[in-house]
């Protein structure tokens, strides 16, 4: 058994959906169960539709219905399912007439709002598949054992999750059905829609596989893999043939849109690996994420960067020799709901980063009573990622490309996991400095003539690139 999961750019319109088609006729010996996001941008449709009702107090929904009628006249699916269709656009209207009565979203009804692109998705791709003779059935995700609590926009599953989906997937599927199965949805115990949150269509995928034992978790997205860098930054990036778990989620969280790190979570429980692959360029062999180490792996991974950082430093010689500094410090941003991204100390000081700029005046002026406190906004974090063996190497190595190419590294952190290495660079430095490392240890360190760029099958997207959406 395999699971597949297919991103919204995977199932753009009718065209994209016979690609799938192909892509699982091809597979269909290993048993596989697909997990499926909305169609292309129906979320961003979603979300305007319910601003439109709650701001303009109007309803209007064409967008979503063009999207998926017209899938459904282009592959022949015929009356039946677009009455089905049909019937769910109308749910949705009036769950939309309701917003533009009341003036009021809240979170338990965006939810439910959110849930009708996979609900419609997994129906006309399990109807088409169908056509090619496929046994294919859709599946809301409630009804293959998703059980969540009630954090609406960010809901958790439950434990009996797991129980519910190994006992009835294995079941359809010995049975000979192709299971269609939503992704990012679930149902709380009182029967409410939840959504999974960020990266929580993956998140589905790799749930099933580790409750199922599946031999492997296939993410179809537009991109031929994970990069060795940004190709909007880099031209030249290429794919990276494996890396680890601990790698992809060092990539993910410094500015790489691979895998979030909490989809991943239940493949690196059961050691189950996952396949990043390209729909839009099936032939190509993908990256493969598994426990590791890696065997004959380079040195480096790759190299990316995340922009609109901003850099505390925090020093305060009264606290020398004294217990609880690092506490009294966390715990002020803990109190005003400030996330801290890297860290850096010593005895009296610490410099640390945030993701974005944030209100940080409650925290400096409780900070002010015994530490001097300065704010620098404008950052980025370059972030090399490769093998920890190494680190000392690789760190004199970067270090001799800032200081030939005349940047100043304004804080280094090489991180918990030992897999990543991190630089604190101002915001307009980070592409060029990208562009030398990549250079330097790609290009100058493997002894190659630099490959000419060359148009990516996925019109320049890339897994680190995070700009680029492929669905949730």
């Amino acid at each position: 058994m395999i699971v597949m999961k297919f991103g919204g750019s995977s199932l753009a319109g009718a065209g994209r959906i016979r690609n799938v088609g192909e892509i699982v006729q091809g597979r269909i010996k290993y048993k596989p169960v697909l997990v499926l996001s909305a169609m292309g941008d129906t979320t961003d449709y979603l979300l305007e539709a319910a601003a439109g009702a709650l701001n303009k107090g109007f309803v209007t929904i064409e967008k979503i219905e063009e999207l998926y009628l017209s899938a459904i006249s282009e592959l022949a699916l015929g009356a039946p399912l677009q009455r089905e269709i049909k019937n769910l656009i109308w749910e949705l209207g009036s769950l939309l007439t309701g917003i533009s009565l009341t003036r009021e979203l809240t979170g338990r009804t965006r939810d439910c709002l959110l849930s009708f692109g996979e609900r419609m998705s997994v129906r006309i791709v399990a109807a088409y598949l169908r056509t090619l003779k496929l046994n294919a059935r859709p599946i809301d995700a409630w009804d293959g054992g998703f059980l969540s609590d009630s954090t609406f926009g960010q809901a958790e599953l439950r434990r009996e999750s797991w129980v519910r989906i190994s006992s009835f997937l294995p079941t359809l599927i010995a049975e000979g059905v192709l299971p269609v199965i939503t992704g990012f949805i679930a149902k709380d115990e009182n029967g409410n829609i939840t959504t999974l949150g960020r990266g929580g269509s993956d998140l589905s995928a790799t749930v099933i596989a580790a409750a199922c034992k599946a031999g492997e978790v296939q993410i179809w997205k537009d991109v031929d893999g994970i990069l060795t860098a940004d190709p909007a930054v880099v031209k030249d990036a290429r794919p990276v043939d494996t890396v680890t778990y601990e790698e992809a989620a060092e990539l993910a969280y410094f500015g790489a849109q691979v895998l979030h790190p909490r989809a991943m979570q239940p493949c690196m429980k059961t050691k189950t690996p996952v396949l990043v692959k390209n729909s839009y360029n099936p032939a190509a062999p993908g990256t493969r994420i598994e426990a590791g180490p890696v065997k004959n792996a380079p040195r480096i991974r790759a190299i990316t960067s995340k922009k609109n950082i901003t850099l505390v430093d925090i020093v305060s010689t009264r606290m020398l020799g004294q217990p609880g500094f690092l506490a009294g410090v966390f715990s002020e941003f803990s109190k005003n709901g400030i996330s801290i991204d890297m860290v850096a100390t010593s005895e009296v000081s610490v410099s640390l980063t945030l993701d974005g700029e944030k209100d940080l005046t409650p925290v400096m002026r409780e900070l002010s009573e015994y530490a001097g406190v300065e704010v620098k906004t404008g950052k980025a974090i370059v972030t090399i990622i490769g093998d920890v063996r190494r680190s000392s190497e690789i760190l004199h190595e970067a270090f001799g490309i800032c200081k030939k190419t005349g940047i100043q590294v304004q804080m280094v952190s090489h991180g918990a996991s030992k897999v990543n290495t991190s630089f604190i660079v101002n915001d307009d430095e980070a592409p060029s400095l990208v562009k030398e490392l990549h250079r330097f240890f790609f290009d100058e360190m493997a002894g190659k003539k630099k490959p000419a760029p060359k148009d990516s099958p996925s019109k320049g997207g890339s897994a680190l690139d995070p700009k680029k959406k492929e669905g949730r």
